[in-house]
This record gives structure tokens, C-alpha cells and sequence, in this order.
């Protein structure tokens, strides 16, 4: 069968290397699949299978250091995972049985028990039977953290193959961004990532395991696991099992262009998060060390996970080369790269290395393609002209309201704003305040809010968007990154989980407005619920540093973290946090940490902060010389202009508003009888399924009616600076000199 594209030219920074042991794990792995009854029998597998597919080279490829006994047993979780991956689909996926699917999945989990004292049960296929096994087998190494970590990433691996299956059965194929999120869980990296920290002997401590730096890493190196297997597996997948799970499809479809180009969009997008990775463990892990007081033993086995989760990435990319499970040309591209030495490739942290059976000698480390895409994301023009922001006609199926109270709203905001002093401090007047008209997107987000209730969403709206102009104003000149830390831990002291007791007094307007409205709202708060509305308001404030790191390197952002950080810089946690205090405990925690209620809220804060996206393009580009806009971040990854930026992000706010539209009527309901929810609990949730399509709809009415984002409400605040080049300053020093040949471009 002729293939349907031409392999893109991959950006390999790590060498691969093979494990010695690899001919015992190869033994051992077929008389254990043997054993557990994966072969001869089993209808998924014969022993040629096992054979073709070699996961035993897989895993010397991505293991290369782990001593014999423990490659055999890395190998044997990974011939369980990929027997599951079949067995699923000719038992269940083939014939769109969702029913038995899910009764299937649903025993799974017993079969990781926290204790291994409290035992299994007894198995009735070969996947109950080796996972059985394999937990007890490995677990007696690893903490509790670990093990609760490892069974929770393994149990959304099995769990979200039902998503794969209804997508399927609708015949629906995914967005771009809805697709990467999925991916993650179905796909099974977070799994793998797991597993290095046990071959590696080098388990993460648990006091950062959740922290940004180490989540970003570890879905850097998901996606660009699962991208490029992708890329190998369209063939199989798509023409051979009809599945729709497949970025290059995803691609395909959502760009309206060719395979081949949709292909190399993939291995684009593979690229960066691939140099995200490389990104965020120079730079990010040093202050999370110092910040959360990790000793020299923890940071050297975190800087091994890092490594082992490198030899992975090489070690994967060669095995896909080889292995007849996927399009390869036979295996013969395994031999076909030219050496170029990557900068980037730092020996002991970032690739390096070299061992038995190492091909060193014969990589192509990076391409100009990848090194290019690096070099534009750090060098752009700042204050560039580009006129009006553009509207697209955009896709909204739903009616807005406005609350009845807004005039009084309105009078209140101001008289809360002089009292607190947010608009005696230089950044804000009252003008200003006038202009941003905060109740009138209140007034829409909740159109049956009391007047109190009117009053409080709209100061938090007033307190975060000032907070959000007060970071760049007061500490982006001067790029004052310790002073803007200092503050986010003043601000944290002014959200005590006792709700009335504050450790320091007030000293400026932002805090002193925080304090007022903390007690206002965690008051009535239960414990648990207090602490994740905390959580919500510092992970904006955080995403604030982030922003401000950015700006300090001057590095526009790669889209997927770009988008992930956006829901926090845009504050939508915030706000959904607020739509759920009247909730009550009718409906179980469980149901809202669900994959369709995070497809849900994802599908409607990535529409929300798109709009704000979409007409705060020109305050943002031309007057703020900002970067932090998904249209600007596009235009760059995709080296376009900005109607074409504007014409993706607009295609892809069009999808976000579809997939929220098909998970309200296909898979809540689902949902609802998964947890066999009662009326009251159904009722709640609709509810809140309205309440954000009023949070959609009242953005969009609030940023067609406030005057913030105007070009003539813009001149009336800014003056125009001239167009500033920027160039970062490194990297510098050996080897480097490639990567600013391409600043030229």
C-alpha cells in the first residue's frame, strides 16, 4: 500500500542509545505475554505479532540505562498496555460497544490496590490478569505518592479509550485543542512518565510533583510522544481501523489542506513542544528548587527522571523507525539521517550520552526548519502598527442576558473603587473604570444575580482586570520580577482559609480591595471550598509571573502552553469558581474532576479568553507591545500574517463552540447515568451548563460595548511608541551561532 505522506524531517536534540539486555527482556517478555495468555488463544495476538511489534527494543531504546531485571519489567507493562490498546479494539471499538466497554474498564481499577494486602480479584482475561501481576511486581519499590500518581495516570489511559469510542460512534473528529488535551489521557504518555521515574530509580519528590515546571515537562513530553506516533501511525489507524483519534487527521481536517501539509504542521507542533521541554528544564527548575527547598540528592533525581524521559523521546522516535507496527518504509529510515549538532543538546541534562549499541555517530539532531521556528519565537518586532482589531462574525448560539441591577452595579463599583484606593495609584482613574464597564460583563454573566451578588462578581471582575494592567505597568518597565513575586506573596497572605484573619495589614489599593472582597466571599465558604477558589485566584496571580518571564526573554510562547496558561493569565477559574458556590455537595466531586465537565469548562473558558484574544489584539500589539495573544502566537508558529492568524484562531473558537454544544447533548447525559445522579444533582448541572453559556455570551456582549479595546478608546490612553526589533540576548557561547543565523529571516 502506497503511504499516504513522506515522513517530515524530524528534530531529534537526544541521542538514542540501546539498552545490553535487551535479548533477555525479548525472552522474557514473550513467555511472560505466554503465561498471562496474550498469545495463542487470545484472538488479539499470535507470537509473530509479538515478534513484529518488539517492545523489548522499544524499551531498551527508551530505557537504556535500567539494570536486566528491571527492563524485563518495564517491557512487560508496556506488552500489557499495547495488548490492551487490541484487545479493547476487537472486543469493543470495532463493534461501537460502549456498554461493555465501560463494564470492562470499570473492574480495572481494583486491580491496583494501594495495600497489596488487600489483594485482587480474581482476573477473567489477560488484562486483569498482567496487570495483577505487574502492580505486585512493582509497587513494593515505590511510595504511596508514587503509587497513587502511577494508578490514577494508568486508570484515564484505560478510561479514556471510551472517548475515543464515542468519537467514533459520532463520527466526530476532534479540534486541535481538544484533541492534545484528550490525547494526553488516552494516549498513555503521563503513564510512561511513570514508569521512568521507576527504571530510573528517581522518583519525583511529591512536594513538586503537581508544580508547573514538572507538569509542563511531563505534557511537553506526552504531546510530542503521542504527536509522533501520530505521524507513524496515521497509515494504520486511519485507513486501516477507520479511528479518528489522529493529529495528522485532526490537522487535516481543521486546516482544510492536504496530508502531506498537515503532516508537517504535526511535526511542527512536535518541535515546539519538544523545545517547550528543553525551555522550561533550563530554565524553570533552578527557582522551583531554591523556592521549594529541594536538596542536591531530590534535584539530581529529578534531573534523572528528566534525563530518562529524554532517552524516551530519542529512544521512541528510533523504535518507530524500525518496528513493523508502524509506516517506516520498512524500517529503513532508521539510516537514512545526516548528522547536525543541536546546541541544545546539553550532555547530563538535555540529550548527551553515549553507551553500547549508541548510534551517535549516525543522528540528525535538528533540522533548520526546527532551529528557524526557535529563532522567530525570540526575535519579533514590538509596537508594530497593525490598525483596528478585526472582528470575524462570530459564532454564537446563545442569547445573552443582563441582570436588571446594572445601573446600580454600575454606582457601587465606583464608590467600592475609591473606598478600596485601586484608582488612586496611577494605573487606573475613574475615566478608565467608566470606560471598562465591569458590571455591564457581570450583569451578563449572571442575569439572575441579586444586587449583592451583582456587586461582588463585579468587583473580582474590577480587582483582576486592574491586577492584570497593574503587573506590566508597575513592574514590566523595569522587568522587576523579584518585586512582583514579593507581591504575589503578599496577596496570597490576604486569602487566609479561616477567611477572617490577616497576617499583615494592607498597604496598596490591589490588597486592601482583595482583603474586602475575600471576606465577602469565603465567608459563607465551606473549608474545601475556600481552599480551591484560593487556588484559583493565586494560580491567576502566578500566571502573571509567567507572563512577566516571558516578557523578560522575549519569547512568544508555544501554542499549547500558551493556551493552558491563558485560561489562568484570563482569570476563568476564577469566575467558574464563583458560578459554583451555590452548588451545594448534591453533586460529587468526582463528577466535576470528570473528562466531559473539564471538556466542558476547557470548551468554554478557551472561547471566552479567545474573544478577549480577538479584540485586544491591536491595545495588546500595537500600543502595549505585548505578545501574549493566541492570534500573535499563531502568526508566529505558523510564520503568517495576521488575517490568517486571526482566520485560524477564529476557526478554532468556531470549534471550541461546537464541542461544548456536542458535549451538552451527547456525553452529560451519559455522564449523568455513568453516576447515576439524582434529580437534584441533574438540575444543578444544568444549571451550571446555562451559567456558562451566559459567562460565553456576556463576554462577547462586554467586549463589543465597553470601551476598552476601541482604537479610538485606545488613543485616548496610550501613546504610541515606535516599532522596537528585539533580539534576545542569547544564547550565546559554542555552537550557538546557528540559531541566530536565523534571526535574519
Amino acid at each position: 500500500m502506497d503511504q499516504p505522506f513522506e515522513l517530515p524531517d524530524f528534530y531529534t536534540p537526544y541521542p538514542a542509545r540501546l539498552n545490553p539486555h535487551l535479548e533477555e527482556a525479548r525472552r522474557h517478555s514473550k513467555q511472560w505475554a505466554r503465561d498471562l495468555g496474550m498469545l495463542e488463544g487470545s484472538g488479539v495476538w499470535d507470537e509473530h505479532d509479538l515478534d513484529a511489534h518488539d517492545y523489548a527494543l522499544l524499551c531498551s531504546y527508551t530505557h537504556p540505562d535500567c539494570p536486566s531485571d528491571v527492563l524485563s519489567l518495564v517491557t512487560d507493562w508496556y506488552v500489557w498496555v499495547f495488548f490492551f490498546d487490541d484487545h479493547f479494539l476487537e472486543l469493543f471499538k470495532r463493534s461501537l460497544d460502549r456498554t461493555g466497554g465501560k463494564a470492562y474498564l470499570d473492574r480495572l481499577p481494583a486491580f491496583m490496590p494501594m495495600d497489596l494486602e488487600d489483594g485482587f480479584p480474581e482476573p477473567t482475561n489477560p488484562v486483569e490478569a498482567g496487570l495483577a501481576d505487574l502492580w505486585a511486581r512493582t509497587v513494593p519499590a515505590m511510595s504511596m505518592e508514587w503509587r497513587r500518581r502511577f494508578a490514577e495516570n494508568t486508570e484515564a489511559l484505560l478510561n479514556e479509550s471510551l472517548w475515543e469510542l464515542a468519537n467514533m460512534d459520532a463520527h466526530r473528529i476532534a479540534n486541535p485543542v481538544e484533541y492534545i488535551e484528550m490525547r494526553r489521557k488516552v494516549g498513555g504518555a503521563p503513564w510512561s512518565a511513570g514508569l521512568v521515574e521507576y527504571a530510573a530509580g528517581a522518583e519525583v519528590p511529591d512536594v513538586i510533583a503537581e508544580s508547573r515546571p514538572m507538569r509542563v515537562l511531563r505534557d511537553a513530553f506526552a504531546d510530542a510522544i503521542h504527536l509522533r506516533n501520530d505521524l507513524f501511525s496515521y497509515q494504520r489507524e486511519v485507513e486501516d481501523e477507520g479511528e479518528n483519534s489522529n493529529g495528522v487527521l485532526v490537522l487535516e481536517t481543521f486546516l482544510d489542506c492536504s496530508t502531506q501539509e498537515a503532516a508537517e504542521a504535526v511535526n511542527d507542533l512536535l518541535t515546539s513542544r519538544l523545545q517547550q521541554f528543553e525551555h522550561t528544564a533550563l530554565t524553570e527548575l533552578p527557582p522551583l528548587f531554591l523556592e521549594k527547598g529541594i536538596d542536591p540528592l531530590q534535584a539530581a533525581a529529578v534531573l534523572a527522571y528528566i534525563k530518562g524521559l529524554q532517552d524516551w523521546q530519542s529512544g521512541g522516535h528510533e523504535w518507530h523507525m524500525r518496528s513493523s507496527r508502524y509506516m517506516n518504509g520498512g524500517g529503513t529510515a532508521a539510516a537514512s539521517a545526516a548528522p547536525v549538532w543541536s546546541p541544545f543538546a546539553l550532555p547530563g541534562l538535555i540529550g548527551g550520552g553515549s553507551g553500547i549499541s549508541g548510534s551517535a555517530g549516525n543522528l540528525k539532531l535538528t533540522t533548520g526548519r526546527a532551529e528557524a521556528a526557535r529563532a522567530r519565537g525570540f526575535t519579533h518586532v514590538r509596537f508594530e502598527k497593525v490598525g483596528p482589531s478585526r472582528l470575524p462574525d462570530f459564532y454564537m448560539p446563545f442569547r445573552a442576558g443582563r441582570n436588571p441591577h446594572l445601573e446600580a452595579a454600575r454606582r457601587n463599583l465606583v464608590d467600592w473603587s475609591h473606598r478600596v484606593g485601586i484608582l488612586e495609584e496611577g494605573v487606573w482613574d475613574e475615566p478608565a473604570l467608566l470606560d471598562y464597564d465591569l458590571p455591564l460583563c457581570s450583569a451578563g454573566l449572571d442575569p439572575d444575580a441579586t444586587p449583592d451578588e451583582l456587586d461582588l462578581s463585579a468587583a473580582w471582575l474590577a480587582w483582576g482586570t486592574y491586577a492584570d494592567d497593574y503587573y506590566p505597568a508597575v513592574f514590566g518597565p523595569t522587568r522587576d520580577l523579584p518585586a512582583a513575586r514579593l507581591t504575589n506573596e503578599r496577596l496570597a497572605e490576604f486569602m487566609p482559609l479561616d477567611a477572617a484573619t490577616f497576617p499583615l495589614t494592607p498597604l496598596t489599593g490591589m490588597e486592601r480591595a482583595l482583603a474586602d472582597l475575600w471576606v465577602r466571599t469565603a465567608t459563607p465558604m465551606d473549608p474545601e471550598s475556600r481552599a480551591v477558589f484560593r487556588k484559583a485566584v493565586t494560580d491567576m496571580t502566578d500566571s502573571w509571573l509567567w507572563e512577566m518571564v516571558n516578557e523578560a526573554q522575549n519569547r512568544i510562547p508555544d501554542p499549547v502552553d500558551y493556551i493552558e496558561m491563558r485560561r489562568k493569565t484570563f482569570g476563568s477559574d476564577l469566575t467558574m469558581a464563583l458560578a459554583r458556590i451555590g452548588h451545594g455537595d448534591c453533586v460529587p466531586p468526582e463528577v466535576y474532576a470528570s473528562g466531559p465537565m473539564k471538556s466542558l469548562e476547557n470548551a468554554a473558558q478557551d472561547y471566552g479568553m479567545l474573544i478577549n484574544d480577538v479584540f485586544s489584539y491591536q491595545k495588546e500589539i500595537e500600543f502595549s507591545g505585548e505578545f501574549h495573544n493566541l492570534i500573535r502566537v499563531v502568526q508566529n508558529f505558523f510564520d503568517v500574517d495576521y488575517p490568517t492568524g486571526l482566520a485560524i484562531v477564529h476557526d478554532l473558537m468556531t470549534g471550541r463552540m461546537k464541542q461544548f454544544e456536542h458535549v451538552v447533548a451527547h456525553e452529560l447525559p451519559v455522564l449523568y447515568d455513568d453516576f447515576e445522579l439524582g434529580e437534584d444533582a441533574r438540575r444543578v448541572l444544568d444549571g451550571y451548563v446555562q451559567e456558562l453559556r451566559d459567562w460565553m455570551s456576556g463576554i462577547l456582549v462586554w467586549h463589543q460595548d465597553c470601551r476598552r479595546y476601541g482604537e479610538a478608546d485606545i488613543l485616548r490612553r496610550f501613546r504610541v511608541p515606535a516599532p522596537v526589533p528585539v533580539t534576545i540576548p542569547g544564547p550565546s557561547g559554542l555552537g550557538t551561532s546557528a540559531a541566530r543565523l536565523f534571526a535574519t529571516r
